[in-house]
């Protein structure tokens, strides 16, 4: 039986094995709901794996990665886990190492699953900026200002007049969006000036 370490890691006896092609918010990384609420993203998307991974289990090796881990998709009752974690928005693409889940985690991203509902960093951002390292400006392309301020949830479009001052800090709960529309749909406004 399979023990879920966290979104993206499972052990099967003493055996690590980190699944390919995705990325899960780390322990202990936080992101927002909708409405600016702080929730804890690492522990959810362990809880949607742990969900997903119960029964009899194949894990089919593809790598090793730099910590020894078997790089592996897994799959339970011949659904591929590593697909679903991204599909249900529990998980990002973790395209710097494969492609195989982008278009899954295009339509979660339309569709708004998951984290694609709320303001979470991307996990190798979030890694990146514990260590002091500069972060890309925007989450997985989308470029879209959701800042929060004293006149409220407002976002700002590239080229706008305060787009360039504005930071987004994702643990207050601002996030990026990829479009006005998802903007909007979240609460947002653009700004009245």
């Amino acid at each position: 039986m399979a023990r879920v370490i966290d979104g993206d890691t499972l052990a099967i006896g003493e055996v690590r094995i980190r699944l390919h092609g995705i990325d899960a918010p780390e322990m202990g990384q936080p992101c927002a709901d909708m409405r600016g609420r702080e929730l804890a993203c690492g522990e959810m998307s362990k809880a949607a794996l742990s969900a997903m991974a119960v029964g009899n289990m194949t894990c089919e090796a593809r790598d090793l990665d730099r910590y020894g881990r078997i790089v592996a998709v897994c799959r339970v009752a011949g659904r591929d886990l590593n697909a679903a974690m991204v599909a249900q928005g529990a998980a990002f693409a973790y395209a710097k190492y494969s492609k195989d889940y982008v278009q899954i985690e295009a339509r979660a991203r339309r569709e708004g699953r998951g984290f694609w509902r709320a303001g979470v960093q991307v996990p190798a951002q979030y890694r990146a900026s514990k260590y002091d390292a500069p972060a890309p400006v925007a989450v997985t392309g989308c470029t879209i200002k959701g800042n929060i301020s004293k006149s409220g949830h407002i976002y700002h479009v590239e080229g706008s007049r305060s787009y360039a001052k504005t930071r987004i800090d994702t643990t207050k709960g601002e996030r990026w969006f990829c479009s006005e529309a998802e903007a909007r749909a979240a609460g947002w406004r653009a700004p009245r000036s």
